[in-house]
């Protein structure tokens, strides 16, 4: 899948990943594809909860590389 923005979060520690991810959002357009790049293992709990809460829709993740990508559309 093809997405619109990256973000690499990481090393970064909750809730800095997520606070990423909101930033992140803010610069694109509904309907557009960011992908978040941590490593922190609450990233994988935190992400979708983030997203069912903000309206966003959680795509995945991407556990298989050396870095978990979770993959998140920008709600309206």
């Amino acid at each position: 899948m093809d997405w619109d923005l990256e973000l690499d979060a990481e090393g970064l520690k909750c809730p800095l990943p997520v606070l990423r991810l909101q930033q992140g959002l803010r610069t694109l357009a509904p309907g557009q594809v960011l992908r978040l790049l941590a490593t922190d293992p609450m990233a994988a709990i935190d992400v979708p909860h983030f997203c069912a809460e903000h309206g966003h829709g959680f795509l995945g993740a991407d556990t298989g590389g050396p870095c978990p990508a979770y993959l998140v559309r920008k709600g309206a």
